[in-house]
């Protein structure tokens, strides 16, 4: 029987307890990104340049309310969907702090793609976005059974790819001069993670790794 998908992931994150700048660890909870989460989204792509780092050529600036409609329309169904799209929340404060989708689900070649990253501008630097990626791709491994995962990030967004290089991905290749923005041109950068390059030979049979790096799967009601 096809186990439900989780619809919410806790993370902590261990840092370094010597760092004067971020608390000791960090937890996150992934959720499904609805409706009452527009304004918080729309409040932070405020110009047309962080709009093209964030959905491509998806959207025409300026967002709106009407574009999100059709954003998450048929979204967050595990028998039906193909998209499943998330925001990242702060546990402690209960802060909304980032957002992330996983695409183009194909249960037939047992890929997807992960698009949409966003980390709040004030949020930035403490190490969330990997955090989001990581439980995605292990969302997408553990409960999808994907065999790929793939993603691409704009050549210009170098801390963008220190973060997926870190997550596991690996530079499938370069889609030169790709995207037009005012007098100058873009280039795409294509990067993929396998099953066997995440787990290291499969997926494993219990969450016993999991519970020792303080990662827990909870699932609401």
């Amino acid at each position: 029987m096809q186990k439900n998908l989780c619809r919410s992931i806790t993370v902590k994150s261990f840092r370094d307890k010597n760092s004067h700048l971020f608390p000791a660890f960090i937890m996150i909870k992934l959720e499904y990104f609805t409706t009452e989460d527009f304004d918080t989204l729309l409040g932070w792509i405020q110009d047309e340049q962080l709009l093209l780092h964030w959905a491509g050529t998806q959207f025409r600036f300026p967002l709106t309310r009407r574009k999100l409609d059709w954003y998450i329309k048929d979204t967050n169904d595990f028998h039906t969907s193909s998209t499943f799209i998330f925001k990242a929340t702060e546990v402690e404060s209960g802060k909304i702090v980032g957002h992330i989708s996983l695409t183009s689900i194909n249960r037939t070649n047992r890929s997807a793609r992960i698009t949409r990253v966003f980390v709040a501008d004030s949020e930035r630097g403490k190490g969330f976005a990997g955090k989001m990626v990581n439980e995605l791709v292990k969302l997408g491994f553990e409960q999808l059974y994907l065999h790929r995962i793939s993603l691409g990030v704009y050549d210009k967004n170098e801390a963008a790819i220190r973060c997926y290089r870190n997550c596991g991905f690996r530079t499938d290749g370069i889609l030169r001069d790709i995207q037009k923005y005012k007098d100058g041109y873009w280039s795409l950068m294509e990067m993929s993670i396998l099953e066997h390059e995440w787990t290291g030979g499969g997926i494993p049979e219990n969450l016993k790794l999991s519970k020792e790096l303080g990662l827990q799967l909870e699932k609401n009601s």
